[in-house]
């Protein structure tokens, strides 16, 4: 590379083009696995239209909504995001939260291409609760205390205990089917490592990748911080 920044030294130039030569190699091996992850076949048909719990800010109530009305109308990919927030925990998991603070600002451009929705087993009062006071706006939260989905799609365990995944299903000849879900959940990582099965889409750890301190040893994300 020709490109220099001032007043730095050729140990340093070395070193970045070094570097640059290994980001470019990532750049294009995610663009590879994306292709892999574009060209799986059909998972399995859903096993039924679940129906999920909203709250309908206009009407100023709870309101049904079925899987099959949460993809946008001209596209026929819905990306669903498993939220742990169970009913029986205090508070939902702060690493979600994290995530959906980001996803919370990205839904609106999401949904000019695809579905896009949140769904916790907490009641949909509970949700509304915690958005409100989280200042969320754009995300659609759903909740799933009255079905089977978090379960099916293992985002729930059979103890009850709750599972972060993002899933992506998809319309194909008047059916929904399971497309994609982040299994990476469940394979092996590297010790001390997280499993890092939906960093793709968490600004947070990819900022911190950035930076020469890197993600930290210890520190996680909390859902309130010290002023």
């Amino acid at each position: 590379m020709t490109i220099q920044f001032p007043r730095e030294s050729k140990e340093y130039r070395a070193a970045r083009n070094e570097l640059l030569a290994a980001e470019l190699d990532l750049r294009q091996r995610t663009e590879e696995v994306a292709a892999l992850r574009r060209k799986l076949p059909l998972g399995g048909l859903v096993p039924e239209d679940y129906e999920f719990e909203q709250f309908d800010p206009e009407n100023d109530r709870v309101a049904a909504v079925r899987l099959s009305q949460l993809f946008a109308p001209a596209y026929d990919s819905l990306i669903v995001y498993s939220y742990m927030f169970g009913p029986a925990m205090e508070a939902p998991c702060p690493m979600c939260t994290s995530i959906l603070d980001a996803l919370d600002g990205t839904a609106p451009h999401v949904r000019q291409r695809a579905g896009f929705a949140v769904v916790a087993k907490s009641p949909v009062e509970r949700l509304r609760e915690f958005a409100n006071g989280r200042g969320w706006r754009h995300l659609r939260l759903l909740s799933s205390a009255n079905n089977t989905f978090n379960r099916d799609y293992h985002a729930e365990t059979e103890e009850g205990d709750q599972n972060p995944l993002l899933h992506v299903f998809v319309r194909r000849d008047g059916g929904i089917y399971h497309s994609y879900t982040t299994e990476a959940l469940w394979a092996p990582a590297p010790a001390g490592q997280d499993p890092r099965h939906v960093d793709s889409v968490w600004p947070l750890w990819n900022l911190f990748d950035l930076i020469p301190e890197g993600r930290g040893e210890n520190w996680f994300p909390q859902l309130r911080y010290e002023e």
